[in-house]
Protein backbone atom coordinates (compact mmCIF):
# COMPACT_ATOMS: atom_id res chain seq x y z
CA UNK A 1 0.00 0.00 0.00
CA UNK A 2 1.56 3.59 -0.86
CA UNK A 3 1.63 6.33 1.85
CA UNK A 4 -1.09 8.30 -0.14
CA UNK A 5 -3.23 5.25 -0.07
CA UNK A 6 -2.66 4.63 3.65
CA UNK A 7 -3.74 8.29 4.30
CA UNK A 8 -6.68 8.02 2.13
CA UNK A 9 -7.64 4.48 4.15
CA UNK A 10 -6.89 6.16 7.37
CA UNK A 11 -8.89 9.66 7.03
CA UNK A 12 -11.89 7.80 5.95
CA UNK A 13 -11.96 5.70 9.02
CA UNK A 14 -11.59 8.77 10.66
CA UNK A 15 -14.60 10.41 8.81
CA UNK A 16 -16.47 7.28 9.36
CA UNK A 17 -16.21 7.43 13.68
CA UNK A 18 -17.00 11.11 13.82
CA UNK A 19 -20.68 11.98 14.30
CA UNK A 20 -22.48 13.57 11.07
CA UNK A 21 -22.71 17.33 12.04
CA UNK A 22 -26.64 17.69 12.59
CA UNK A 23 -28.84 21.16 12.91
CA UNK A 24 -29.99 22.26 16.42
CA UNK A 25 -33.34 22.19 16.47
CA UNK A 26 -34.80 25.69 18.49
CA UNK A 27 -38.10 26.72 19.28
CA UNK A 28 -38.59 30.94 18.43
CA UNK A 29 -38.68 32.42 22.07
CA UNK A 30 -41.20 35.10 20.72
CA UNK A 31 -43.91 32.53 21.52
CA UNK A 32 -43.34 32.41 24.96
CA UNK A 33 -42.67 36.26 26.02
CA UNK A 34 -44.32 35.62 29.43
CA UNK A 35 -41.12 33.56 30.74
CA UNK A 36 -38.19 34.54 32.14
CA UNK A 37 -34.83 32.75 31.41
CA UNK A 38 -34.50 30.01 33.65
CA UNK A 39 -38.12 28.90 32.79
CA UNK A 40 -37.53 29.42 29.23
CA UNK A 41 -34.72 26.65 29.65
CA UNK A 42 -36.80 24.58 31.60
CA UNK A 43 -39.77 24.83 29.22
CA UNK A 44 -37.14 24.31 26.14
CA UNK A 45 -35.99 21.06 27.63
CA UNK A 46 -39.15 19.45 28.71
CA UNK A 47 -40.51 20.10 25.08
CA UNK A 48 -37.35 18.26 23.88
CA UNK A 49 -35.76 21.25 21.86
CA UNK A 50 -32.07 21.21 21.37
CA UNK A 51 -31.88 25.31 21.89
CA UNK A 52 -33.27 27.99 21.56
CA UNK A 53 -33.82 31.08 18.70
CA UNK A 54 -33.43 33.96 21.19
CA UNK A 55 -35.37 37.49 20.55
CA UNK A 56 -32.89 40.70 21.21
CA UNK A 57 -35.54 43.25 20.18
CA UNK A 58 -37.88 45.56 21.13
CA UNK A 59 -40.35 43.40 23.45
CA UNK A 60 -38.21 40.65 23.77
CA UNK A 61 -36.56 38.37 26.17
CA UNK A 62 -33.71 40.79 25.92
CA UNK A 63 -34.03 44.51 25.15
CA UNK A 64 -31.63 45.68 22.83
CA UNK A 65 -30.46 48.60 25.39
CA UNK A 66 -29.76 45.53 27.97
CA UNK A 67 -28.07 43.23 25.69
CA UNK A 68 -24.46 43.56 27.54
CA UNK A 69 -26.12 43.37 30.82
CA UNK A 70 -29.31 40.69 30.46
CA UNK A 71 -27.83 38.51 26.91
CA UNK A 72 -25.08 36.52 29.20
CA UNK A 73 -28.09 36.00 31.51
CA UNK A 74 -30.45 35.07 29.22
CA UNK A 75 -28.03 32.69 27.77
CA UNK A 76 -26.27 30.98 30.68
CA UNK A 77 -29.87 30.03 32.24
CA UNK A 78 -30.77 28.34 29.15
CA UNK A 79 -27.37 26.96 28.71
CA UNK A 80 -27.96 25.74 32.19
CA UNK A 81 -30.29 23.50 31.04
CA UNK A 82 -28.27 21.88 28.73
CA UNK A 83 -29.58 23.70 25.66
CA UNK A 84 -27.60 25.31 23.17
CA UNK A 85 -28.05 28.89 21.73
CA UNK A 86 -26.88 29.19 17.89
CA UNK A 87 -28.85 32.73 16.88
CA UNK A 88 -30.48 35.53 17.94
CA UNK A 89 -33.03 37.18 16.44
CA UNK A 90 -32.79 40.87 16.06
CA UNK A 91 -34.43 43.71 14.52
CA UNK A 92 -31.32 45.71 13.36
CA UNK A 93 -31.09 47.54 10.34
CA UNK A 94 -28.68 50.32 11.01
CA UNK A 95 -24.94 49.97 11.88
CA UNK A 96 -25.30 53.46 13.30
CA UNK A 97 -28.30 51.94 15.91
CA UNK A 98 -26.65 52.55 19.26
CA UNK A 99 -27.67 49.25 20.51
CA UNK A 100 -25.52 46.61 17.74
CA UNK A 101 -22.26 46.93 19.10
CA UNK A 102 -23.68 45.92 22.53
CA UNK A 103 -26.04 43.23 20.94
CA UNK A 104 -23.49 41.86 18.22
CA UNK A 105 -20.21 42.29 20.70
CA UNK A 106 -21.93 40.52 23.57
CA UNK A 107 -23.29 37.77 21.08
CA UNK A 108 -19.86 36.56 19.62
CA UNK A 109 -18.07 36.99 23.21
CA UNK A 110 -20.89 34.44 24.01
CA UNK A 111 -20.60 32.08 21.05
CA UNK A 112 -23.58 32.51 19.39
CA UNK A 113 -22.90 32.29 15.37
CA UNK A 114 -26.02 34.24 13.48
CA UNK A 115 -28.25 36.73 14.52
CA UNK A 116 -30.94 37.29 12.47
CA UNK A 117 -31.17 40.60 10.57
CA UNK A 118 -34.18 43.15 10.76
CA UNK A 119 -36.53 44.42 7.78
CA UNK A 120 -36.65 47.00 5.12
CA UNK A 121 -40.12 47.69 4.75
CA UNK A 122 -41.23 48.11 0.75
CA UNK A 123 -42.36 51.58 -0.04
CA UNK A 124 -43.38 53.31 -3.28
CA UNK A 125 -40.17 52.69 -5.23
CA UNK A 126 -38.98 49.16 -5.36
CA UNK A 127 -35.66 49.97 -6.49
CA UNK A 128 -34.97 52.63 -4.18
CA UNK A 129 -35.73 50.17 -1.45
CA UNK A 130 -33.75 47.42 -2.35
CA UNK A 131 -31.17 50.07 -2.60
CA UNK A 132 -31.67 51.06 0.75
CA UNK A 133 -31.73 47.72 2.32
CA UNK A 134 -28.45 46.46 0.53
CA UNK A 135 -26.69 49.53 1.74
CA UNK A 136 -27.54 49.30 5.65
CA UNK A 137 -26.77 45.57 4.90
CA UNK A 138 -23.45 46.45 3.93
CA UNK A 139 -22.59 48.31 7.16
CA UNK A 140 -24.08 45.42 9.26
CA UNK A 141 -22.15 42.81 7.99
CA UNK A 142 -18.90 45.18 8.68
CA UNK A 143 -19.87 45.48 11.91
CA UNK A 144 -20.41 41.67 12.08
CA UNK A 145 -17.50 40.44 10.19
CA UNK A 146 -15.34 42.52 12.94
CA UNK A 147 -17.15 40.70 15.96
CA UNK A 148 -17.01 37.56 14.55
CA UNK A 149 -20.91 36.87 13.69
CA UNK A 150 -22.92 36.08 10.89
CA UNK A 151 -25.74 38.00 9.78
CA UNK A 152 -29.28 35.96 8.51
CA UNK A 153 -30.96 38.07 5.89
CA UNK A 154 -34.77 36.76 6.19
CA UNK A 155 -37.52 36.59 3.48
CA UNK A 156 -40.32 38.02 4.74
CA UNK A 157 -43.93 39.75 3.49
CA UNK A 158 -44.11 43.11 2.67
CA UNK A 159 -40.28 43.90 2.99
CA UNK A 160 -37.18 43.20 0.61
CA UNK A 161 -36.52 39.89 0.31
CA UNK A 162 -39.89 38.94 -0.22
CA UNK A 163 -39.01 37.26 -3.62
CA UNK A 164 -35.77 36.08 -3.44
CA UNK A 165 -34.14 37.94 -6.16
CA UNK A 166 -34.56 40.91 -4.51
CA UNK A 167 -32.46 39.68 -0.96
CA UNK A 168 -30.10 38.40 -3.64
CA UNK A 169 -28.76 41.76 -4.75
CA UNK A 170 -28.97 42.79 -1.37
CA UNK A 171 -25.98 40.21 -0.12
CA UNK A 172 -24.57 38.93 -3.41
CA UNK A 173 -21.72 41.16 -3.39
CA UNK A 174 -20.89 40.36 0.03
CA UNK A 175 -18.83 37.72 2.21
CA UNK A 176 -20.62 34.56 2.40
CA UNK A 177 -18.96 33.80 5.56
CA UNK A 178 -20.71 36.99 6.94
CA UNK A 179 -24.47 37.06 5.54
CA UNK A 180 -26.35 34.30 4.24
CA UNK A 181 -29.96 33.44 3.81
CA UNK A 182 -32.24 33.21 6.87
CA UNK A 183 -35.04 30.84 4.54
CA UNK A 184 -38.67 30.86 5.64
CA UNK A 185 -40.60 28.45 3.96
CA UNK A 186 -44.31 29.23 4.98
CA UNK A 187 -42.90 32.70 3.85
CA UNK A 188 -41.92 31.96 0.71
CA UNK A 189 -44.95 29.92 0.05
CA UNK A 190 -47.36 32.78 0.85
CA UNK A 191 -45.35 34.61 -1.35
CA UNK A 192 -44.55 32.13 -4.20
CA UNK A 193 -47.57 29.70 -3.99
CA UNK A 194 -46.92 26.78 -5.93
CA UNK A 195 -43.18 27.06 -7.51
CA UNK A 196 -41.64 30.40 -6.00
CA UNK A 197 -40.99 29.45 -2.90
CA UNK A 198 -38.76 26.23 -4.75
CA UNK A 199 -36.92 29.22 -6.70
CA UNK A 200 -36.26 31.31 -3.73
CA UNK A 201 -35.05 28.19 -1.62
CA UNK A 202 -32.61 27.24 -4.20
CA UNK A 203 -31.75 30.71 -4.87
CA UNK A 204 -30.83 30.39 -1.03
CA UNK A 205 -29.55 27.08 -0.57
CA UNK A 206 -25.15 28.17 -1.74
CA UNK A 207 -24.94 30.44 1.61
CA UNK A 208 -28.48 29.45 3.58
CA UNK A 209 -27.57 30.62 6.99
CA UNK A 210 -30.15 29.61 9.26
CA UNK A 211 -34.03 28.19 8.64
CA UNK A 212 -37.87 28.81 9.45
CA UNK A 213 -40.20 26.30 9.84
CA UNK A 214 -44.14 27.25 10.24
CA UNK A 215 -47.17 26.66 8.09
CA UNK A 216 -50.37 27.76 6.95
CA UNK A 217 -53.32 27.61 4.73
CA UNK A 218 -55.46 30.55 2.62
CA UNK A 219 -58.82 31.13 4.01
CA UNK A 220 -61.65 33.70 3.26
CA UNK A 221 -62.31 35.97 6.21
CA UNK A 222 -65.00 38.71 5.96
CA UNK A 223 -64.61 37.77 2.00
CA UNK A 224 -60.51 38.76 1.92
CA UNK A 225 -58.05 35.74 1.24
CA UNK A 226 -55.85 35.42 4.16
CA UNK A 227 -52.98 33.48 5.23
CA UNK A 228 -54.40 31.51 8.89
CA UNK A 229 -51.10 29.56 10.81
CA UNK A 230 -51.36 26.53 11.28
CA UNK A 231 -49.55 23.38 13.11
CA UNK A 232 -46.66 21.95 10.68
CA UNK A 233 -48.43 19.48 8.00
CA UNK A 234 -51.66 21.00 8.17
CA UNK A 235 -50.99 23.67 5.19
CA UNK A 236 -49.72 24.42 2.24
CA UNK A 237 -46.07 24.06 2.81
CA UNK A 238 -44.53 21.83 0.67
CA UNK A 239 -42.52 19.76 3.57
CA UNK A 240 -41.97 15.93 1.49
CA UNK A 241 -40.01 18.44 -1.03
CA UNK A 242 -38.13 21.19 0.86
CA UNK A 243 -36.12 18.19 3.24
CA UNK A 244 -34.79 16.90 0.56
CA UNK A 245 -33.69 19.96 -0.92
CA UNK A 246 -32.25 20.83 2.50
CA UNK A 247 -30.19 17.25 2.83
CA UNK A 248 -28.80 17.69 -0.89
CA UNK A 249 -26.90 21.28 -0.01
CA UNK A 250 -25.92 19.84 3.17
CA UNK A 251 -27.22 22.18 5.33
CA UNK A 252 -26.79 21.92 8.95
CA UNK A 253 -27.94 25.75 10.22
CA UNK A 254 -30.06 26.37 13.29
CA UNK A 255 -33.77 24.90 12.33
CA UNK A 256 -35.97 27.61 14.40
CA UNK A 257 -39.70 26.29 14.60
CA UNK A 258 -42.46 29.01 15.10
CA UNK A 259 -45.74 28.67 16.46
CA UNK A 260 -47.78 31.45 14.58
CA UNK A 261 -51.13 29.51 15.81
CA UNK A 262 -53.02 29.65 18.90
CA UNK A 263 -53.13 26.33 20.01
CA UNK A 264 -54.61 24.87 23.59
CA UNK A 265 -51.82 23.45 24.90
CA UNK A 266 -48.45 25.17 23.55
CA UNK A 267 -45.93 22.54 24.78
CA UNK A 268 -48.01 19.42 23.26
CA UNK A 269 -48.42 21.23 20.34
CA UNK A 270 -44.31 22.45 20.32
CA UNK A 271 -43.35 18.56 20.53
CA UNK A 272 -45.73 17.53 18.07
CA UNK A 273 -44.22 20.12 15.15
CA UNK A 274 -40.41 18.50 16.92
CA UNK A 275 -41.81 15.52 16.03
CA UNK A 276 -42.98 16.22 12.62
CA UNK A 277 -39.71 17.61 12.31
CA UNK A 278 -37.46 15.24 13.41
CA UNK A 279 -39.38 12.67 11.33
CA UNK A 280 -38.43 14.74 8.01
CA UNK A 281 -35.26 15.15 9.00
CA UNK A 282 -34.34 11.53 9.21
CA UNK A 283 -35.85 10.72 5.98
CA UNK A 284 -34.16 13.18 3.79
CA UNK A 285 -30.82 13.11 5.62
CA UNK A 286 -30.92 9.78 7.70
CA UNK A 287 -28.63 8.41 10.44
Amino acid sequence: MTRRNFLATAAAGLAAQTPARRSTICFFSKHLPELKYDELGKWLRDGGFDGVDLTVRPGGHVLPERAAQDLPRAVGAIRSHGLEVPMITTELTSAADPAARPILGTAARLKIPFFKLGYWRYGNDVVVDVQKAAADVRALVELAKEYGITAGFHNHPRNVGLAGWDGRQVVENLDPKWIGYYYDASNATEEGAVEGWEVVLKLALPRLKMASFKDFYWEKVKGKWTPVACPLGEGMVNWAKIFPLLAAARFTGPMSIHQEYKPADRITAARTDLEFVRKHLQAAYGG
